[in-house]
């Protein structure tokens, strides 16, 4: 890590976002690595972002009206 990355930390803390959008941005920016820790550590929002990266939108069948 680096002074960028902490700074860098306390603007997105200072943004308010929720911890799972959060999650889900670290699983798009992992390299090989890190992604299998976040894989293994969040089962559930991987297989949600999955989800959603194959669906028109980010949408899911259950959501459309």
């Amino acid at each position: 890590m680096s002074l960028f990355d902490y700074r860098t930390s306390l603007n997105l803390a200072a943004q308010d976002h929720p911890f799972y959008a959060l999650i889900m941005a670290a699983m798009r920016k992992a390299d090989s690595n890190n992604i299998a820790i976040l894989k293994n550590s969040f089962p559930e929002i991987w297989n949600e972002l999955q989800q959603r990266y194959d669906s028109p939108g980010g949408i899911l069948p259950e959501e459309k009206s």
